[in-house]
């Protein structure tokens, strides 16, 4: 009885060996059909994109032909506002080499005079004692560092006036001066000679010096027995004497300047 059972399960193994190869081969047409779906996939997408494009493209046409319109215009408009501007353009050049060429002007003028500056102060020590004790306060201003060129200009151009108007004039007047280091500061009367020379007188004591500018500036020197001579010149000045020849030394020249070349 159990025998046909046995049977039955022996085909059904035989049958299931005979299928098992037949599984394991690959299908041929697969790659194919794969292939066939990604072609069908690339063309769909390429007729969406050409199909958008074709629609985007009057829109796109029509953008590019706006912008270059109004690049022309733009361009148009430039040409006509440089051509008015051209003037304007030459004009400022024009100011810009005016401007240079007035900087270098007055930078040499600048240059021309700090020297004068350098000058009047190196002066200084030759001038006669009243002129130079006059100039105290221009000089002081004009050592300032605060000034302008115009300020700088108009105080050197003042001082020079004021040297060259007491140099065509003789003045007179009582000085506190430091002649005799003995007797140390003493009110004598000076009378100037322009800035050449001068001549100090003391009265009491029947002194005379001679001053003018030296190679250290303005000096004095005694002048023995010219005490009279002096005091005689100095009241002709004053009125208080009849006009007449007085002789006295004086020297020509200018050691003060020989010694600032």
């Amino acid at each position: 009885m159990q025998q046909p059972r046995t049977l039955r399960l022996g085909g059904l193994c035989l049958l299931a060996l005979l299928l098992a190869p037949l599984r394991a081969e690959p299908d041929p047409l697969e790659p194919a059909e794969k292939a066939a779906g990604d072609w069908i996939k690339i063309r769909l997408e390429t007729s969406r994109l050409e199909g958008e494009w074709l629609s985007d493209r009057p829109l796109l046409e029509s953008t590019v032909g706006g912008l270059q319109e109004r690049a022309t215009t733009l361009e148009e408009k430039m040409n006509r506002v440089k051509a008015k501007t051209a003037k304007d353009r030459d004009d400022i050049d024009v100011l810009k080499a005016k401007e240079k060429a007035a900087a270098d002007d007055l930078h040499e003028v600048d240059a021309r005079l700090q020297a004068l500056i350098s000058k009047l102060i190196g002066l200084r020590r030759a001038l006669p004692p009243r002129l130079s004790e006059a100039l105290e306060e221009s000089y002081r201003s004009l050592a300032g560092k605060d000034n302008g060129a115009g300020e700088r200009m108009q105080l050197a151009m003042t001082m020079l006036n004021r040297c060259e108007q007491f140099n065509r004039t003789i003045t007179y007047g009582e000085d506190v001066l430091s002649i005799d280091a003995a007797s140390g500061a003493k009110s004598l009367e000076v009378i100037y000679w322009g800035l050449s020379h001068a001549y100090a007188l003391d009265r009491a004591a029947g002194k005379a010096w001679y001053g003018s500018p030296g190679p250290k500036g303005w000096q004095w020197e005694p002048l023995a027995d010219e005490a009279g001579a002096v005091g005689e010149l100095i009241a002709i000045y004053n009125d208080k004497a009849d006009p007449a020849f007085v002789s006295l030394p004086a020297t020509l020249g200018h050691p003060a300047a020989e010694a600032n070349r």
